[in-house]
């Protein structure tokens, strides 16, 4: 009986694909029966992947279709193992017949010493894992899927859990956050493609997630598919392999929004960029959205086409900012109540003080603090975060010093550590040493007396004047505050 249905299921695909899509795809898939399991073998990784990410949840919506009333039969996809002589232990290949609507038959045959792998889900997305045991095969469960015209089903990949409620907006990302909003309220029309970069944990991947899961949640069918950069490399090299770089386009370009995380990869790939501008293109001019994260601005990103960089500029182009002191504790705070943990305020300001360089780094020191504090069966307090802490605390204090700040200064600016120390007031060595002693003010516990004399004997009141000009300096000036941000990241990562 599980043969018939499975004839009938193959037929469905037959007239439901294009015949190229049906050929490459679901015909080379070899089929068994155990029991209420139908068992899917492909012949390599490449066209289990791709038959998981495009075909699998209409094969099991088939399936389910055409089973008997009461009873529920499981699919699985995986690899068929080879026996020696090159072929499947126990697949029957695809014959076509007579007529259009069976173009697989298989006979059922046990199986006793043969391993299945199961599919995993793509590495872009970890929101729904599949177990990869071979010795122990686990279904498949599909993930949110869209069907599109010619059978083409669109994963989202989405992590539910970053939305817009769960991120903490600062002045550092307040701009950005605005600009997904408004993305979200309005996609493919206001801000096309939305361009966010800046340092590693910062927050652009969860922006990106937000967007996405708000356009699915005002309408569930929409075509919403992020990944990761690498991950459109792969599939392109998957389909020129598989002489199947026609699907991929289609893929790709039916999308109501592409969202695509770090496009710095693609730097020096130039058969990627290729494809990509094009995808780009055919998006724009169809008025779907595009948003795309960067570690750095796009004119920046060596290796990268010039016109695609012009393009990345056409929509809206925002930086994502370190987050300043009061967003660092809101940020603890958000989380310590996600965890159903009372973190005090001042523990939250301690760590906060101590932990600048990102968002990712702050919640990995917070959760090592809580399991502490879970472990010790002790509430959270600043002698507990001292020793929960010792290692990294003991690093920082290491690292971070006069003569460090000092050093990477001079060699931030271009000058002498000598003309940091020296009497010249000229701008372009004064400002660079107001900017250290505000930087010594803040990341470390000297006082204003000794960082004065760590400049070369200068007054305490010479340190509190360049402190007070460099936080003007950053509220007016974009360099300095560009400037200031890199050197914080520079001297805590």
């Amino acid at each position: 009986m599980l043969d018939a249905i499975w004839q009938k299921c193959i037929a469905h695909l037959q007239d439901e694909l294009p015949s190229q899509q049906f050929n490459t795809w679901i015909r080379p898939l070899r089929v068994e029966f155990i029991d209420d399991l139908i068992r899917l073998c492909a012949p390599n990784r490449f066209v289990r992947d791709w038959v998981n990410d495009r075909f699998y949840t209409r094969i099991v919506e088939l399936v389910s279709e055409l089973s008997p009333p009461g009873r529920k039969l499981h699919v699985e996809l995986g690899i068929a193992e080879r026996s020696l002589n090159g072929g499947s232990q126990h697949g029957v290949s695809t014959q076509s017949s007579s007529s259009a609507h069976h173009a697989a038959r298989s006979a059922p045959a046990p199986i006793h010493n043969k391993s299945f792998a199961p599919s995993p889900p793509p590495a872009s997305s970890p929101a729904k894992p599949v177990s990869s045991s071979e010795s122990s095969p686990a279904i498949i469960t599909g993930q949110r899927q869209v069907e599109v015209e010619g059978g083409i089903r669109h994963q989202s990949s989405l992590m539910e859990s970053y939305t817009f409620d769960t991120f903490v907006e600062g002045k550092s990302n307040q701009l950005a956050r605005a600009a997904a909003s408004q993305v979200a309220s309005n996609p493919g029309r206001g801000y096309n493609p939305l361009f966010l970069y800046g340092g590693v944990g910062l927050g652009k991947t969860h922006l990106m997630h937000a967007v996405g899961n708000a356009l699915m949640e005002k309408n569930p069918n929409a075509k919403v598919v992020y990944l990761h950069s690498e991950r459109f490399v792969a599939d392109m090299v998957k389909a020129l392999q598989l002489n199947a770089i026609n699907e991929f386009k289609r893929y790709y370009r039916s999308v109501d929004a592409l969202l695509i995380d770090d496009i710095q990869f693609f730097s020096g790939k130039d058969r990627s960029q290729e494809e990509f501008f094009h995808t780009f293109n055919a998006l724009l001019e169809g008025g779907q959205q595009m948003i795309l994260t960067c570690d750095r601005y796009p004119k920046e990103i060596k290796g990268l086409e010039e016109r695609l960089k012009s393009r990345f500029g056409w929509g809206l182009t925002v930086a994502v900012e370190p987050p300043e002191l009061e967003t660092r504790v809101a940020i603890l705070l958000k989380k310590a109540e996600q965890e159903n943990t009372v973190l005090p305020s001042d523990a939250a300001f301690f760590i906060a003080q101590r932990v600048r360089s990102n968002v990712r780094e702050l919640e990995g020191v917070l959760k090592r603090v809580i399991a502490s504090s879970r472990f010790m069966a002790k509430p959270i307090d600043i002698p507990l975060i001292k020793e929960s802490l010792k290692d990294l605390l003991a690093l920082q204090d290491k690292q971070v010093s006069l003569d460090n700040i000092q050093r990477t200064v001079a060699e931030y600016y271009k000058i002498k550590i000598a003309d940091l120390m020296s009497k010249r007031r000229s701008r372009s060595v004064a400002r660079p040493r107001q900017v250290a002693m505000a930087l010594s003010k803040e990341l470390t516990n000297h006082s204003l007396p000794e960082i004065g004399e760590g400049f070369g004997g200068r007054d305490h009141t010479t340190v509190l004047h360049a402190c007070r000009k460099i936080k003007e300096l950053r509220e007016s000036d974009g360099d300095i505050r560009e400037d200031y941000q890199n050197l914080i990241r520079l001297l805590t990562s």
